[in-house]
């Protein structure tokens, strides 16, 4: 090979090494990347459909992007951290662990910070925060000031940690999702079978009902104490209980929507107290069932696996 053609084909090679350099450039991302993308990619490999909040995605004039946004429009809630213009914005992504930590954050719209929330379940915002393996779960109620800015206090363990904000704001319900870091020895704990039964404080609370994929099921909690049924459940959130429900692995949120309302006529006060939620996909979920009796909330957890409807 003469000298000319071998400085083609050197240039040829440099020119297909820096390339694939580029290509994985592209595929890794830089270092601190918002997560709304991986996550948003996983739920779409999974081939999952919720009946949650629908996501936002950039558009395009390629296939490839015309279809993660049609993937995105499916997402159940909480995936991402950005949704319908919105954005879950934390004051500081890590915290230590400790009773009482103070959190906050402003949730960030298209015009600005928002600051007119409308009142679902007796509430502006509802805050949940739950530890990666669900060991860990609150439900607060945070402060709002004047400027936007929401404030509360967590009981955090070591770990990472993920908070929903759910909110409705001018009739448009949104739930976002945003990660927390907790420093510290973290020893994760598996996640229990499922199981019909949870023991809280003195009470006994019984799980009837199954979830299927695509289709909404009806879930009845029953509460009792000592064996004897509780009959005189206090009003909680505008209901005689509150459900959450959030899928094992990458923690999807599902709307779980109680049955009927203290003061309706029809409703009785327990033992028994009905939902209805639809399951994104066959997977492990965990239940997150908040109730008050005697002026005090507790919250009773259960497994159940959803499965794909027949």
């Amino acid at each position: 090979m003469n000298a000319p053609a071998k400085l083609g084909v050197y240039a040829l090679c440099l020119a297909g090494a820096f390339g694939l350099a580029a290509g994985v450039g592209s595929i890794v991302g830089p270092i601190g990347e918002d997560e709304t993308a991986p996550a948003a990619a996983e739920s779409e490999e999974s081939g999952m459909a919720g009946h949650g909040d629908e996501g936002e995605a950039d558009g395009g004039d390629e296939g490839g992007h015309a279809e993660s946004a049609e993937g995105a429009e499916h997402l159940p809630g909480g995936l991402m951290v950005s949704d319908h213009g919105y954005t879950f914005a934390l004051t500081t992504g890590t915290l230590p662990a400790g009773p009482a930590r103070p959190i906050s954050f402003r949730i960030d719209g298209p015009d600005g910070v928002v600051t007119e929330f409308d009142v679902e379940h007796e509430q502006e915002l509802h805050l949940i925060a739950v530890r990666r393996d669900l060991s860990g779960y609150q439900h607060v109620h945070p402060v709002r000031a004047a400027d936007g800015t929401w404030s509360a206090p967590l009981d955090l363990t070591s770990g990472e940690w993920k908070l929903f904000a759910d909110f409705s704001t001018h009739g448009e319900a949104v739930t976002l999702g945003t990660d927390l870091s907790v420093p510290g020895d973290y020893q994760p704990v598996a996640l229990p079978a499922p199981s019909t039964t949870a023991e809280v404080d003195g009470y006994t609370v019984t799980l009837d009902g199954h979830m299927d994929t695509g289709v909404e099921s009806k879930l009845t909690l029953s509460v009792s104490r000592d064996g004897v049924p509780v009959t005189d459940l206090e009003p909680y959130l505008g209901a005689y209980g509150h459900l959450v429900a959030l899928r094992d692995g990458d923690l999807a949120y599902l709307h779980v929507h109680p049955e009927g309302e203290p003061g309706d006529g029809v409703t009785p006060p327990g033992p028994d107290v009905s939902f209805f939620a639809t399951a994104a996909s066959a997977a492990d979920y965990r239940l997150f069932f908040d109730f008050e009796h005697d002026g005090v909330v507790r919250t009773a957890e259960f497994t159940i696996a959803a499965e794909d409807h027949p």
